[in-house]
């Protein structure tokens, strides 16, 4: 490996992803790398442009703008991601978490106004929601389910991680049959699969090739099939004026409002993200 000041470093990753990202894509990207690996903020290295890289650092970075060439997720690259003001673990078994979640977890959190609620987080993936929650509601007992044998031990060590507790159980949630334990709930809060598959042309290669199926789709044909489980297991899981919230399909608010109302929801409220897209909903059980 070549001996590289800082200066020489940031203009070649940046050769190298010239062809592959944006400008202010490669930016972002370079900044996250150069911070989290070799703890150098971009200002530092306008600052002090040669001071010397460490060939083994540099060949570090190196690889990991080889593996962001190939449209590898650069969360996956690093295996962790910041969430809501913490540190998450992810890998190619969990779904890498979204500013729109932040949004979909800053509004439970804003509309919690019992004391210790009892909260069921349905599909948790990274266990980002769960922990969140927990971190940030008072005296918050938190359940958290997911169909993954391999999602799970990620979520698990994400809660340890941060200090959080949450009760995590393997539930197939689309299975009426199998009970969810620690029930009944003041507030179901989920970030369900709703990308049909018809979308997939749409998405970025980085997400379809690398994060998991699972997580992401569903057929054409029941886009709102977990919302519907939900819907249907109210009764059961929720007591009485409890809430539920998801992050929804931006093309199926309407349709999913209306499947709530239709399963006895009140209050079914549709909620637009950063960037005006239908995103969010919350329904109150009466």
């Amino acid at each position: 490996m070549e001996q590289f000041t800082a200066l020489s470093l940031l203009r070649y990753t940046a050769s190298l992803l010239k062809d592959t990202f944006p400008s202010e894509e490669i930016q972002a990207l370079q900044r996250l790398v150069f911070e989290k690996k070799l703890g150098l903020p971009i200002h530092k290295i306008y600052l002090y442009p040669n001071d010397p890289i460490d060939p083994e650092n540099a060949k570090i970075i190196v690889d990991i703008v080889s593996k962001l060439k190939l449209q590898k997720p650069i969360q996956y690259i690093l295996g962790e991601t910041d969430f809501f003001g913490l540190n998450f673990k992810v890998s190619p078994n969990v779904l890498i978490p979204r500013p729109e979640t932040e949004e979909l977890v800053d509004w439970v959190i804003r509309s919690a106004k019992i004391e210790q609620p009892s909260i069921l987080d349905v599909g948790t993936g990274s266990g980002c929601i769960a922990v969140s929650l927990a971190k940030n509601i008072k005296g918050a007992n938190i359940t958290a389910i997911d169909i993954s044998s391999d999602a799970l031990p990620v979520a698990k060590e994400n809660a340890c991680k941060n200090n959080a507790k949450v009760d995590f159980f393997k539930v197939d949630f689309l299975d009426s049959s199998v009970k969810v334990p620690n029930a009944p709930f003041d507030i179901i809060v989920s970030n369900p699969p709703y990308v049909r598959n018809l979308e997939k042309e749409r998405m970025r290669v980085n997400v379809l090739d690398h994060e998991p199926h699972l997580a992401l789709f569903v057929s054409n044909s029941h886009p709102l099939i977990f919302y519907k489980a939900i819907a249907e297991r109210a009764g059961e899981l929720l007591r009485l004026n409890g809430c539920v919230f998801c992050e929804i399909n931006e093309a199926l608010g309407f349709e999913t409002a209306e499947l709530f109302k239709d399963f006895g929801f009140s209050e079914v409220e549709i909620r637009k993200d950063l960037n005006g897209k239908d995103r969010m909903i919350k329904a109150i059980w009466k």
